[in-house]
C-alpha cells in the first residue's frame, strides 16, 4: 500500500512539475540584448584581402542576459553567398582573448556550417549559455572559401575586429603580428535570448551620435550602453544607429524612412522606439534649392517623424521622440540650418503624435550660446564625448521608466 502512494504521489509531482514547466514556458519568449544596423560594404570598409578563409573575431556589448539564446547572421548587402566554416560565442577577456571555458561553438539545423544567400539573414540554432546582464561577448566567425565581394557589415563598431589565417579554433591567438585589425563588424546582426514577456526592449534609431561618434574604441561607452548600464541590465537595448545616416535622403546607407521595417518594426520583441535623428538631412539642406533647402528639410523631417510613429503604434510599441542637439561650430551650421532645427525641435517638444519626448537638446545646449553644446560635451561641436553621452544614456533610461 505504501508503495502504491508513493508511486502515486511521484506521478501527481510530475504532472505538477511538467505543468509548471509549460507554464513558465508560456511566460517566455525570444527577446533582443543586442543588435546592430546592418550596411552595404564599400571597399574601403572591406578587409585588405577577402574574408574568404580567414577568421574574424568580433566583440559586442549586451544589455540583458539568459541561459538560452539565438545569434542572427545576415547576407543581405551581399551579392553572392557567404559560406561560414564555424562559428563561437565565448565571453571575452580582454580586447582579443577570450575565457576558453566558456567557448560554444553555434549550430545551423545540427551543423557547424552554414551557406547563407545573398539577400538573406539566418538565425543560429538555440544554445544553452549563461549569458550575463551588461557583457561582453566575443563572436568568432571562420569563413569558407566562398565570400562576397561587398560584404553586409556595420561600419561604426567601435570596437575592433581582429583577423587571422585560416579557421579558428577556441585557443587561436588573435593577437599575432600578422593579424588585420579592423573598427568594423562583419554578417553579426542580432542576439536573441529567452526571457519572461513582459521584459522591456527599445530600439534606438538614429544616425552618428547613437552609432557612438566620439566615444571610447572598445569601451563601450555609447549613450545607449550607458542607457542600458543604467537600467541595470533589465531591459534590452538596440541600437540602429548608423553613422552619417539621414532620415529622408542622401547621408550614408540606407535612409531611416527605407530601413525602418528591418531595422525596428523587425527587432525581436521590440516595444519601445527612440528616435533620434535628423541632424544629417538639416546639414545637407541647399539654401539655393526650391525643393530642397532648409524649410522643405524641416517640414518633411516632422512628415517622417509622423509616418515612423504611427508604423511603430500599428505595431503595438511606444515611441519616444528626441529633439537635435545643437552644431553651432560644426561645418553643418548655418543660419538657416539652426532655424530649421528650432522649428523641428518646437515641433517635438510640442507634438501630440508620440507617448514622450526625450529632450536631448535642452541638456547639453550651452546656456550661453543655445546654438551650440556646451564644451565639456563635445570635442568636435556636432557629436558628443563620453560624458555627453553618459547624460544622454541616463536621461533616456530615466525617460523610458515613467
Amino acid at each position: 500500500m505504501k508503495k502504491l502512494c508513493s508511486l502515486f504521489l511521484a506521478s501527481i509531482l510530475g504532472i505538477l512539475s511538467a505543468n509548471a514547466q509549460e507554464n513558465n514556458a508560456q511566460d517566455m519568449q525570444w527577446t533582443g540584448t543586442w543588435a546592430t544596423s546592418v550596411e552595404y560594404t564599400g571597399p574601403s570598409d572591406m578587409p585588405k584581402k577577402s574574408l574568404s578563409n580567414r577568421a574574424v573575431r568580433e566583440i559586442i556589448h549586451v544589455s540583458i542576459g539568459g541561459d538560452l539564446m539565438r545569434m542572427q547572421f545576415s547576407n543581405v548587402f551581399g551579392n553572392e553567398a557567404v559560406e561560414i566554416k564555424s562559428v563561437y560565442i565565448a565571453d571575452t577577456k580582454d580586447l582579443y582573448d577570450i575565457d576558453v571555458k566558456t567557448a560554444k561553438y553555434l549550430t545551423f539545423n545540427g551543423k557547424r556550417s552554414v551557406k547563407i544567400e545573398a539577400g538573406k539573414d539566418v538565425y543560429s540554432d538555440n544554445i544553452k549559455y549563461n549569458l550575463k546582464p551588461l557583457q561582453r561577448l566575443t563572436v568568432t566567425i571562420s569563413y569558407g572559401n566562398q565570400t562576397p565581394e561587398h560584404a553586409t557589415s556595420h561600419r561604426g563598431s567601435r570596437t575592433t575586429s581582429y583577423i587571422i589565417e585560416g579557421e579558428a579554433k577556441p585557443k587561436s591567438d588573435f593577437g599575432v603580428e600578422s593579424a588585420e585589425r579592423l573598427d568594423h563588424w562583419y554578417n553579426i546582426a542580432s542576439l536573441d535570448v529567452m526571457a519572461p514577456k513582459e521584459t522591456p526592449v527599445v530600439v534606438a534609431l538614429g544616425n552618428s551620435i547613437t552609432d557612438g561618434r566620439g566615444t571610447t574604441t572598445n569601451l563601450q561607452n555609447r549613450w545607449t550602453d550607458r542607457m542600458a548600464e543604467a537600467l541595470e541590465g533589465k531591459v534590452g537595448v538596440l541600437n540602429q544607429g548608423i553613422g552619417g545616416n539621414a532620415v529622408l535622403r542622401g547621408g550614408l546607407s540606407q535612409p531611416a524612412l527605407v530601413r525602418f521595417d528591418r531595422d525596428v518594426l523587425a527587432q525581436t520583441a521590440a516595444k519601445t522606439l527612440i528616435i533620434y535623428e535628423g541632424v544629417n538631412d538639416i546639414g545637407g539642406a541647399r539654401e539655393n534649392s526650391e525643393k530642397d533647402n532648409s524649410i522643405v528639410r524641416a517640414n518633411e523631417l516632422i512628415e517622417a517623424y509622423k509616418t515612423m510613429t504611427d508604423k511603430a503604434h500599428a505595431a503595438g510599441m511606444k515611441v519616444y521622440i528626441a529633439t537635435i542637439c545643437p552644431f553651432k561650430g560644426n561645418g553643418y551650421y548655418t543660419f538657416f540650418h539652426e532655424a530649421a532645427r528650432q522649428t523641428v525641435n518646437e515641433w517635438i517638444r510640442t507634438q501630440k503624435v508620440a507617448d514622450g519626448v526625450i529632450d536631448f537638446d535642452a541638456a547639453v545646449k550651452d546656456p550661453q550660446d543655445p546654438a551650440k553644446l556646451m564644451q565639456k560635451y563635445s570635442d568636435d561641436w556636432l557629436h558628443l564625448n563620453p560624458a555627453g553621452y553618459e547624460l544622454m544614456g541616463k536621461m533616456a533610461a530615466e525617460a523610458i521608466k515613467k
